[in-house]
């Protein structure tokens, strides 16, 4: 490593003297790759001549600029594929919206419905409720009115036949049958 610098500072030194040498520092002057990189140009090159060269820079200039037109058709095809898938996701969301907004609608319709329908139903069994309680009331009152009305009769049979003898039965008997005759 010191070698390195020590060979840059020496050229510098000289540069700046204004004297012409050679440098026989052989890692300074790189003559080994230097050699070697010309023996590989010289080996390969002797078979490719200059047209042929060219012929293959320009086919793999022209298969380079297919490459890339065929990469900007296919980034266009893609862009135009996102875009669509875009718009479709855009309609989609809208419609998710339009079905969540009527669900909304739609579950509060039902719920109303069936608000109503409850309310109708208590409704249509209170007055089952209210019928049932005037009829067990009517069929009350008219066995009240039967027992009552038995209960008179007994009575008044009870009056009558202690009150009634012979001679006012045949007497009503005679009005009875002289009021029959008269009609």
């Amino acid at each position: 490593m010191k070698n390195i610098t020590d060979s840059f500072v020496s050229s510098v030194r000289w540069s700046f003297a204004g004297s012409f040498g050679f440098n026989t520092d052989i890692l300074a002057t790189n003559p080994i790759n230097l050699s070697v990189v010309l023996g590989v140009v010289i080996l390969f090159g002797k078979g490719v001549c200059a047209s042929c060269l060219s012929d293959l820079l320009d086919n793999r200039k022209l298969r380079i600029l297919n490459t890339i037109r065929n990469s900007e058709e296919l980034q266009g095809g893609a862009v135009e594929r996102l875009e669509k898938a875009r718009a479709r996701l855009r309609k989609v969301e809208k419609e998710a919206e339009q079905f969540r907004t009527n669900g909304y609608s739609e579950i509060e319709r039902e719920k109303l419905n069936l608000i109503k329908s409850t309310y109708k139903t208590l409704e249509e069994l209170e007055n089952y409720k209210n019928e049932t309680i005037r009829f067990d009331y009517q069929r009350a009152v008219q066995q009240v009115r039967q027992q009552v009305f038995q209960q008179v009769l007994k009575g008044a049979r009870g009056t009558l036949n202690s009150s009634l003898n012979k001679e006012l039965h045949l007497r009503t008997i005679s009005d009875n049958i002289d009021t029959f005759e008269a009609m």
